[in-house]
């Protein structure tokens, strides 16, 4: 993938970025017939605005690109995204940084504004590319969008073609790519090797439940292992879901195709750890076999679960991957989830919920998600609630008869799961852009996949995941 990033900046048409905030700057940058065609049209630098200056020959001699005055207007990783799609088609450079930009950042936002979803309609519009700006990290650019697009390409294709064995066939794919080991149980084999929740989700679809397990890296660096909720579809099971609360359950499985995107790009990079991929891949369906509410699961690590409703599935695949995931006691443990609607009412579709049982990691995570404009918000881990999921016939219930507290809950219920001082988080995310913004078009989006390879990069010593391989 080129993202419209090039080197040759023959005949490249000047792009001046201005700040709201600091007029005077004009003056010095602009010449007085620009400033005036900039006043006649309108264009007073709010962000993502443009004017197009011809040069004396009457062709394009210069584009004007206004910040705005927002936090971080003056370069931030959005000031570039989306001109692919809404200048004219040709070559184009920065005439210089904004104050306080960031060449890495400019060209990560240009890179990830170029993206479509192209697997069933040719993209249409675009033509627009950016000379690579000096002092740009491509390889960091280059890594992270390709992490970007994939996630956003997974969580975008229909359950149609993304069912269990082609997800897996995805994450083989990488695995293989990355020199990765990889190993898949399918059906039965999950009960046999003892997954039996993963199993007691899937069981009822005719495409098999797996579990995909990939592993890289020396075997004495630390352990970092990556968890995922893939759903494929999440029809509710026989706890069925209305229709509009089912129209957008393919992008049930978008914890995974984050972990793919997010694990791509810590291969890639060859950070230095011990990486492990844990994928429970199932659809949840309706049929004769289905799991059905008040039926007890024995979980991996032993603990029994009452169903009290099927449609909260998604904590009972990530439980026997999560006890897997605690026997190797790894160094960092993290999970992402689209695990439930009381994350999104109390956050909204921008912000994922964070919980971690270990506040220096919470706080690492929160500086990284502010850092690469990747947002997050943490939510309290709050104990009290835990006796909301208890349950009279078993170990506890996956789901509480009270309607408060549905990410809270969820969350305590994952924690059953890992190992006291293991470092953990959870993170419960929408994964996709109900309104279109520069560089997020409408769709899938891989949240907390940046901020997290910051903050892994720099906690196991890289800073800011910033390097050359």
């Amino acid at each position: 993938m080129d993202f419209s990033l090039i080197d040759d900046d023959a005949g490249a048409v000047p792009i001046l970025a201005l700040p709201k905030a600091d007029p005077a700057a004009w003056g010095e940058r602009t010449a007085v017939r620009e400033r005036h065609w900039a006043a006649a049209t309108g264009f007073a630098a709010d962000a993502g605005k443009l004017v197009l200056i011809p040069d004396e020959e009457g062709g394009l001699g210069r584009v004007l690109v206004g910040l705005g005055d927002g936090p971080g207007a003056a370069g931030g990783l959005w000031a570039l995204a989306g001109l692919s799609e809404t200048l004219p088609a040709g070559r184009y450079r920065l005439e210089a940084l904004p104050a306080g930009g960031d060449p890495t950042r400019l060209a990560l936002g240009w890179a990830l504004g170029t993206y479509a979803f192209t697997r069933y309609r040719e993209k249409t519009g675009g033509g627009a590319a950016l000379v690579w700006p000096r002092g740009a990290d491509r390889a960091l650019v280059e890594r992270l969008a390709e992490a970007v697009f994939l996630a956003r390409d997974l969580v975008n294709t229909p359950a149609s073609d993304m069912g269990p064995a082609e997800l897996a066939a995805e994450a083989a794919r990488v695995a293989e790519a990355q020199g990765a080991r990889y190993r898949e149980i399918v059906g039965d084999r999950l009960v046999a090797e003892n997954y039996p929740t993963i199993h007691a989700v899937g069981r009822a679809s005719v495409r098999e439940p797996r579990l995909v397990d990939i592993l890289w890296g020396e075997e004495n660096a630390p352990k970092v292992t990556l968890v995922d909720k893939g759903v494929c579809f999440d029809s509710g099971g026989l706890d069925l879901k209305t229709a509009s609360g089912m129209r957008m359950m393919k992008k049930d499985m978008a914890g995974a195709a984050i972990v793919l995107g997010l694990g791509q790009a810590i291969m890639a990079a060859r950070l230095p750890v011990r990486l492990r991929l844990l994928l429970p891949i199932v659809e949840n369906a309706v049929s004769g076999n289905a799991m059905r509410p008040l039926d007890i699961v024995r979980t991996r690590k032993g603990l029994t679960v009452e169903i009290g409703n099927t449609d909260a599935e998604g904590r009972l695949i990530l439980c026997d991957a999560l006890a897997e995931a605690s026997r190797d006691q790894p160094a960092l443990l993290v999970d992402i989830a689209t695990l439930t609607g009381a994350a999104r009412v109390a956050l909204g579709p921008e912000l994922p919920g964070l919980f971690a049982n270990d506040d220096e990691l919470a706080a690492a995570l929160a500086a990284a998600a502010t850092a690469e404009d990747d947002p997050l918000w943490r939510l309290p881990l709050w104990r009290p609630y835990r006796q909301m999921i208890d349950s009279k016939v078993a170990d506890l219930n996956n789901v509480s008869e009270s309607p408060h507290a549905g990410a809270i809950t969820a969350a305590l219920y994952l924690a059953e799961f890992v190992d006291p001082g293991i470092p953990w988080a959870h993170l419960d995310v929408m994964a996709w852009n109900p309104r279109a913004r520069p560089g997020r078009p409408e769709g899938a989006e891989a949240q907390t996949l940046r901020a997290l390879y910051a903050a892994i990069a720099g906690r196991f010593g890289i800073a800011s995941g910033r390097d050359s391989a």
